[in-house]
């Protein structure tokens, strides 16, 4: 689905991603871990068009589409979440999701002079799905709750219902898993299991939590210092001596450490 070659991003003298190639598979939920300062979330801006790429090659599905602006990928259906989310707070968790599709009638001025029928049309369709999407995710009850009122957890839920408000191939959940307490957490985890296998939606999540990876993800890379450091199942990563010490640093030898890491 995506291939990712040789790849930089440079901001003055700090390569914050120093020659990082990967692959995530089609119909995969892949892991990208790594500690503090790895280059994960710059490679995933890059990727997602919010940053330009200093040098190198992004294909999706072997088209080129490297340094192409978010908005161009969203049609593209290539999607990202935030680890911090970015809700319309005034706005109704409904309201939320139904601007999420674009080129909508009431996007013109015309249409929404002459054509207001067309318009509540859609609007109702909208609606619909978004309270389908609600439902899927467990949260419906909370349909005309404002959503500047929601936790940190149903805030990233709200935020992965709105990938599925398109038709999304592939969608970057940016510690999706942060600040969310262990009941919502795992609500978020089965629902990408769910959207992976019944929808046939592609994932690549960055995540601390290592039970969390290790109940999702296969495969999973480490990064470390802007490159790939590691590739494999949650079990050959959490035996990598480099990987440890990345993580733990040069002489800590006891693997189970890794186990702890958050």
């Amino acid at each position: 689905m995506i291939a990712v070659e040789n790849l930089h991003k440079h901001f003055g003298g700090f390569h914050a991603v120093d020659g990082a190639s990967l692959e995530i598979g089609e119909g995969t939920i892949t892991g990208l871990i790594g500690p503090n300062g790895a280059g994960k979330t710059t490679l995933f801006n890059v990727i997602a068009g919010v940053l330009p790429p200093t040098s190198g090659r992004v294909t999706m599905a072997g088209e080129d589409i490297t340094g192409l602006p978010p908005h161009e990928l969203f049609h593209k259906g290539l999607l990202r979440t935030f680890q911090i989310a970015h809700e319309f707070s005034s706005m109704t968790v409904r309201e939320n999701l139904m601007v999420v599709p674009g080129h909508q009638s009431g996007e013109a001025l015309w249409n929404a002079w002459f054509r207001r029928a067309l318009i509540t049309r859609e609007e109702r369709a909208l609606a619909k799905k978004a309270d389908e999407v609600l439902e899927f995710l467990t949260i419906d009850h909370l349909a005309d709750e404002k959503a500047g009122n929601l936790s940190g957890g149903q805030k990233k839920l709200l935020e992965l219902g709105r990938t599925m408000m398109v038709e999304a191939k592939i969608v970057f959940l940016d510690e999706v898993g942060a600040g969310v307490n262990r009941t919502l957490l795992n609500t978020i985890g089965d629902a990408i299991q769910r959207l992976n296998t019944e929808r046939g939606y592609t994932f690549c999540m960055i995540e601390h939590d290592m039970d969390f990876i290790g109940r999702l993800c296969d495969p999973v890379i480490c990064m470390a210092e802007g490159k790939v450091l590691a590739e494999g199942t949650i079990g050959e990563i959490k035996s990598n001596d480099a990987v440890i010490e990345a993580y733990l640093g040069t002489g800590l030898k006891n693997k189970a450490k890794l186990e702890t890491v958050s």
